[in-house]
């Protein structure tokens, strides 16, 4: 994998919120690492709610308070070709997840795993769904997604990018 560029898919239920967020603080992250160029980025979701719609508006305001633009960014569904083509398929809960393993098959499960995963020291499994809450949910949304992130950016540096092209 250390010849091609890595592929990160982060996905939630709309793709209005959480994975958006996280494609947005992930694509910050791998900005200032200088590693554009070797680390695509992109978000989805498992239900067609939101396609073409811009993330929600609480989320765009929390990500732009911190620094982080999302305004380019627009809903779309997960599909098949999904898991062919990314690397790291990052659901945002447990029910997220099970419907990505659901569609994918055996040989491609194991790249399907929970964004948390790369954050262990916050002891959550999940990004919990802010939509329903209030502003709070957001920013404890954002710092969950930034502290997963710079751990999945060392990962990635670790596993794929540390040995000479």
């Amino acid at each position: 994998m250390s010849g091609h560029e890595i592929s990160v898919l982060f996905v939630c239920m709309g793709n209005i919120c959480r994975s958006p967020t996280a494609h947005a603080v992930f694509r910050k992250q791998v900005e200032e690492a200088g590693l554009a160029h070797k680390i695509r980025i992109d978000s989805a979701g498992t239900h067609a709610y939101h396609v073409g719609n811009p993330p929600d508006e609480r989320s765009m305001r929390t990500a732009a308070s911190r620094g982080v633009t999302m305004q380019d960014l627009r809903a779309r569904k997960v599909d098949f070709s999904d898991l062919i083509e990314f690397d790291y398929i990052l659901a945002m809960d447990a029910d997220n997840l099970a419907i990505l393993q659901q569609m994918a098959p055996a040989d491609l499960k194991e790249k399907i795993m929970l964004f948390m995963a790369f954050a262990p020291h916050l002891g959550h499994d999940h990004v919990p769904d802010p939509y329903y809450g209030g502003e709070q949910g957001f920013d404890q949304v954002f710092d969950m997604v930034e502290q997963a992130s710079k751990g999945l950016l060392a990962s990635i540096k670790q596993r794929h990018l540390s040995h000479p092209a």
